[in-house]
């Protein structure tokens, strides 16, 4: 029989092309940003990545299982810019390859309907995306859950270069798991498994609601993520576990240039001269915006002419930091010291300098009452303590940005020196720097 090229035999009445292409599915994959707000205020910081799926009138959105700060989200790219990272010290070459697989997975999935010749309900999208997620190879490892956090926190630390403080921190997260259940297993953190683990944090250890959140967003929730890639489980409810945790914006403790003037001229006892050191140590945070760790790690070759040279110990940022007469008269006083390790200043350990801070603090009577509101559930606590039981190390950093900001220096320029990459990170302190001016101002109707 002879077939002409249009598919169609000789004699026949009408014109019949076979079709053997699979049919195609116009589809477009989206990734971006949730759009969240608290308080009426979009939410920039660590939001989460979102993939949209969007086909023949349907809309199906997935959750990622990443987060980053809008300042750091290449919109037009739908990608992570390059040498970003995010809260969970995920590298921007790390997020946006999953995410190109995640895209591969989808892209995949619709090929397979196509040859079915079928387009998929969104329940139907949504079971295949979740059946290729979950199965590895059809089988999980077994690994117990307390060997795979400790493989977890050896890795990752080795990865993304944690600090002492960051591996003391999940050492904690260990613990309190260890403690709530020695025999927890990977199945267990369903919807259900994880608001009894916050029940246990917040009426057993007694923690606030931002505490839990970040134990749980932060450290938990990494875990089980870096967990369910090694093909450790299969179990994903976590990722949309988002319990309503009510919280407070962390108040910002700083001293103002009164208090700081009282902490100078302070007398200290004869019996507490160790209280000296420390007051110097933390004026010199106070006058150049240095973390504790920074001041620490602190070196007679990082001091130069006019301004000090240092990579930071937490951020591994590169900072000049130009020296004023109050920090530069601290160095002077150092200067003729022998110290270990050619340290600049007599920098005790983070705990005992916090300790005799808030001694010093007493001392020199900075007492102002300061009320804290948080809450542990649904319940409001309201705490009012002597501002002098607050002060820690920390402290000192707060109060070179707030005061100068408050003098008027540009928070570009503060930035410069205390290694911000993102304005909206300076945000509280600007809102701090306006109520001084704005109390300032009002000076004027005494007069």
């Amino acid at each position: 029989m002879h077939i002409s090229k249009n598919g169609c035999n000789f004699g026949c009445g009408f014109n019949f092309t076979p079709n053997f292409a699979p049919m195609n599915i116009k589809r477009n994959i989206i990734f971006s940003l949730e759009s969240r707000k608290k308080n009426g205020v979009p939410i920039t910081e660590n939001v989460p990545i979102r993939m949209r799926v969007i086909y023949c009138g349907n809309r199906v959105d997935f959750s990622t299982g990443y987060r980053i700060d809008v300042s750091k989200w290449e919109l037009d790219k739908q990608r992570v810019k390059k040498g970003c990272t995010n809260k969970l010290k995920q590298s921007a070459s790390e997020i946006n390859s999953n995410l190109s697989s995640l895209y591969s997975k989808i892209e995949v999935i619709f090929k397979e309907f196509e040859v079915q010749d079928m387009i998929p309900t969104p329940d139907q999208l949504k079971e295949a995306f979740g059946s290729k997620s979950n199965n590895v190879d059809t089988k999980t490892k077994e690994i117990h859950f307390f060997r795979a956090f400790d493989e977890f926190t050896k890795e990752c630390g080795i990865k993304n270069n944690w600090t002492e403080s960051t591996y003391r921190k999940f050492g904690v997260v260990r613990n309190h798991l260890q403690r709530y259940n020695n025999d927890i297993t990977f199945d267990y953190f369903d919807e259900k498994g994880l608001s009894e683990y916050i029940v246990y944090l917040r009426d057993v250890l007694d923690m606030r609601n931002s505490t839990i959140k970040k134990q749980i967003s932060c450290f938990l929730k990494w875990f089980l993520r870096w967990a369910h890639k090694k093909g450790y489980h299969n179990n994903t409810a976590y990722e949309d576990y988002k319990p309503n945790l009510r919280t407070t914006q962390q108040k910002i403790i700083f001293l103002t240039w009164k208090e700081l003037a009282l902490l100078r001229e302070c007398k200290i006892p004869e019996s507490k001269q160790y209280l000296e050191r420390v007051r110097d140590v933390f004026l010199f945070q106070c006058f150049t915006g240095l973390r504790y760790s920074d001041v620490y790690n602190l070196k007679r070759s990082d001091i130069k002419d006019n301004h000090i040279e240092i990579t930071t110990v937490k951020t591994a940022d590169s900072l000049i930091i130009e020296l004023n007469s109050h920090s530069r008269a601290i160095l002077d006083k150092y200067k003729d010291v022998h110290l270990l390790n050619s340290k600049v200043l007599p920098v005790i350990s983070n705990q005992k300098m916090n300790e005799f801070l808030k001694e010093l603090c007493e001392l020199a009577e900075i007492n102002e009452p300061i009320r804290e509101t948080y809450y542990k559930g649904n319940e409001r606590i309201d705490e009012v303590t002597p501002k002098y039981a607050l002060i820690g190390t920390h402290c000192g950093r707060r109060t070179f940005i707030c005061n100068a900001l408050s003098l008027g220096i540009p928070a570009q320029v503060v930035m410069k020196w205390t290694g911000h990459s993102d304005y909206k990170a300076m945000k509280p302190y600007i809102d701090i720097a306006d109520e001084i001016k704005a109390s300032a101002m009002s000076k004027f109707d005494k007069i």
